[in-house]
């Protein structure tokens, strides 16, 4: 069985929040369990409490408790000249919301993305290019809002990755430093910029998660 616990505090309101994952193998399919702090503040609730059972890479299912919603996910992969290309489809019961992603890996440096939901005419298209192994370009264009998103990540060291993202529609700015390790486990810290009304103290959030064999 293995374990996760994620903490994460968000300095703007001053406020913390935790989050508990369990997981079990009966064969080729996982079982999970999660839970947050609202499960347990102000006594045992259903509040923050989800199942879900999964083959990775074919199929997922997973359950709010509290909502009483589900959520299904189907893996699959073609080829296109021998190109693999990775497809998604998602529905949630709860608000009717069919997702359709597919990512055609061209190399190991060039990949493109589309995602549309179902009935919203609106369709998001991704380039993702890594350069050198060590720094990733991920142009987007959103059909809907007409607009262009940027992101740009790059490893520093072996344990470390400095990522910026940029929204032309919000005009927002994240900032995120992340860290992975397997004795101290993972680290975030984000900042986010509204850049809409000028140059403003940002948004800032810490998350940090640990992984436990049981």
């Amino acid at each position: 069985m293995k374990a996760s616990l994620k903490a994460k505090y968000d300095a703007d309101k001053a406020t913390a929040s935790s989050a508990v994952t369990l997981a079990f193998n009966a064969g080729d399919v996982k079982l999970r369990a999660s839970l947050t702090d609202a499960t347990v503040v102000n006594g045992p609730s259903l509040n923050g409490l989800a199942i879900a059972v999964d083959k990775p890479g074919s199929f997922s299912v997973d359950y709010n408790v509290p909502k009483k919603d589900f959520r299904f996910l189907f893996m699959n992969t073609i080829k296109i000249s021998d190109k693999p290309l990775n497809l998604v489809y998602s529905h949630s019961l709860g608000d009717q919301r069919t997702m359709l992603d597919g990512t055609l890996v061209i190399d190991s440096a060039n990949k493109v993305s589309v995602n549309h939901t179902l009935g919203s005419g609106n369709c998001k298209l991704k380039y993702t290019y890594v350069h050198g192994g060590v720094t990733t370009f991920e142009p987007s264009y959103e059909l809907a809002k007409d607009s262009w998103d940027f992101a740009v990540s790059r490893k520093v060291y072996a344990d470390h990755v400095l990522r910026a993202a940029y929204q032309t529609s919000t005009q927002s700015l994240a900032v995120d430093w992340l860290t992975k390790s397997k004795l101290i486990g993972s680290y975030k810290v984000s900042a986010l910029f509204n850049l809409e009304d000028g140059l403003k103290v940002p948004r800032v959030t810490a998350e940090s998660t640990w992984d436990f064999e049981m």
